[in-house]
């Protein structure tokens, strides 16, 4: 995952670069559940957040197929759709002919 990352980023960065997208960030930390009582606030953390071309705020996961399956991702995965209803959340894979987009 961290080499795909990487590359996703390189992309990213370069679509930043060019005023493609905007405000891209990193590791970006959503709340998905807040603190209760002296239980801590459950956290989401993105790869990759930023604003399309068109005006979309965008958060992306890169994921193999293996870690895509992963309960606990899944389960903060569905977390994040509830609680940001406005995002696109997309799972991103590598593959030979690019990215394939979930």
């Amino acid at each position: 995952d961290s080499a795909a990352e990487s590359r996703r980023y390189l992309e990213l960065k370069e679509l930043s670069d060019k005023g493609v997208i905007t405000g891209l960030e990193m590791q970006k930390r959503f709340c998905i559940i807040p603190k209760v009582g002296k239980e801590r606030e459950a956290v989401y953390i993105a790869d990759f957040y930023y604003i399309d071309e068109n005006g979309m705020t965008i958060v992306e996961d890169v994921k193999s197929p293996a870690t895509a399956k992963d309960k606990v991702f899944i389960l903060k995965r569905k977390l994040m759709l509830w609680q940001y209803p406005d995002l696109v959340f997309r799972i991103v894979m590598s593959s030979k002919n690019g990215w394939i987009y979930k």
